[in-house]
């Protein structure tokens, strides 16, 4: 009978994510331990703190695009500009509240995410590639300073 009622966890894993867990948590949350999907709970966890590490990457890579939209395009700060490098600050800095553990991330992954806003910037930004630095010009602690704001060269 075990067989079936991890089969059927299984199934139910595949067919309705949303629905394992909430199946899982009740499990969980009542020590059902013979009833665990006890390898996928263990990737979803995972995955979870994956999650954040991605999130703080892909918002590093969005201010690397727009910092240097914003030092050298100075005729085209608009508010929408402004406000995109501020959320992205705010929500990193919200992301590293909920986790300290990745405080040190952003410098981390600075040049990783500087190289792909760079390959990226002409057709956000009508900026080519080569006509930035080709290291970074900011370090992390400027990127999500928000007092900082880089001007023009």
């Amino acid at each position: 009978m075990a067989g079936l009622a991890s089969k059927t966890v299984k199934t139910l894993y595949v067919r309705d994510f949303f629905a394992w867990t909430q199946d899982q948590a009740r499990k969980l949350r009542a020590r059902a331990r013979n009833e665990i999907d006890w390898e996928n709970a263990a990737e979803e966890i995972a995955s979870l703190g994956r999650s954040g590490k991605y999130e703080i990457e892909n918002r590093m890579e969005v201010l690397l695009l727009r910092l240097p939209k914003w030092q050298y395009q100075p005729e085209k700060r608009a508010s929408g500009l402004r406000g995109t490098i501020i959320e992205q600050r705010i929500r990193i800095r919200r992301r590293i509240e909920e986790s300290p553990s990745l405080r040190d991330y952003p410098a981390q992954v600075l040049d990783d995410a500087y190289a792909l806003a760079r390959a990226g910037a002409e057709d956000e930004t009508g900026l080519t590639p080569e006509s930035l630095p080709e290291i970074c010009p900011f370090d992390a602690s400027s990127v999500l300073n928000s007092e900082y704001w880089p001007e023009a060269e």
